[in-house]
């Protein structure tokens, strides 16, 4: 399955992306793409249930974040041999872990406010997985049991804010829209290898990241098992795992986006999306 939310921000209904790319409200079946949807196997009541009847949604209808605001939005960064070595940073020996503030969830094509004062927003394109059940203390072999689906984000990241202000990385990840996800959640059964997707950004249609998540340092079973370790997944909760070479830090010199500047970014089999930057308003 793949799963949308779909409305005006803050009135999102779930709903399903059919293969045909017909989209459908399955608001009569599910409250929402939540904790509890995900805790009480929601996944699949929701593959068992008769969407014949559910209404279409037209296509020109707004997509929200395809999860309800997530107790965790968890970040893997350096992840990509490629990447840390842009940034001229050592290959790490265990995953570095960091966070982003889940008030930075916005939809797949909405708009990303450059903050107050920034000069040095950047973009990154990763694969991100959400949680299926709560995991604690899992192996690797039986990580993916825990797995919910799979979706795309952009990790941006405000790069004076994360490099130059000391302290931890949050601030310079968690400003308001900086974590555009979607478009939708794809569930496992539709990936058919998780380790050899292709990945894109383009910035003004300039090609920026061409990856792929056979790069990956540290696989989705070995993140979720390593995370478990220290704090219990919980359903729902977002986990991203890392960005391949071509964001603008890496560059000499160095690009940023600026007011009217359009990102646009891809998996396969997870779909694309499209946010046009804006410089703060008060």
């Amino acid at each position: 399955m793949k799963l949308i939310r779909f409305g005006e921000k803050g009135s999102e209904k779930p709903g399903v992306l059919l293969e045909d790319g017909k989209r459908i409200d399955v608001s009569s079946i599910v409250a929402d793409f939540d904790y509890d949807f995900f805790k009480n196997d929601g996944l699949n009541k929701l593959a068992q249930a008769d969407l014949s009847q559910c209404p279409s949604v037209a296509a020109d209808v707004r997509l929200g974040a395809p999860v309800k605001r997530p107790g965790k939005i968890i970040c893997i960064g350096l992840n990509f041999k490629d990447h840390a070595e842009e940034s001229n940073m050592a290959i790490p020996a265990e995953p570095v872990v960091f966070f982003k503030a889940t008030s930075s969830l916005v939809g797949p094509n909405d708009d990303v406010i450059i903050p107050k004062d920034s000069e040095k927003t950047d973009w990154e394109v990763e694969l991100a997985f959400v949680m299926g059940k709560d995991a604690s203390y899992v192996s690797q072999e039986e990580a993916l049991d825990y797995l919910g689906g799979y979706v795309l984000h952009n990790d941006v990241s405000e790069r004076a804010f994360q490099l130059e202000m000391g302290g931890q990385w949050v601030k310079g990840k968690s400003c308001d829209t900086f974590a555009p996800l979607g478009p939708y959640i794809a569930t496992a059964d539709e990936i058919s290898d998780i380790n050899n997707l292709k990945m894109w950004l383009t910035v003004n249609g300039e090609t920026k990241q061409d990856g792929t998540t056979a790069n990956l340092i540290f696989d989705i079973p070995y993140i979720i098992s390593y995370l478990s370790r220290f704090m219990t997944l919980e359903a729902g909760d977002v986990i991203s795992t890392g960005t391949p070479a071509g964001v603008g830090f890496g560059f000499n010199p160095q690009q940023y986006l600026k007011d009217g500047d359009v990102v646009e970014l891809g998996i396969e089999g997870l779909g694309s999306s499209k946010q046009t930057f804006r410089a703060y308003q008060a």
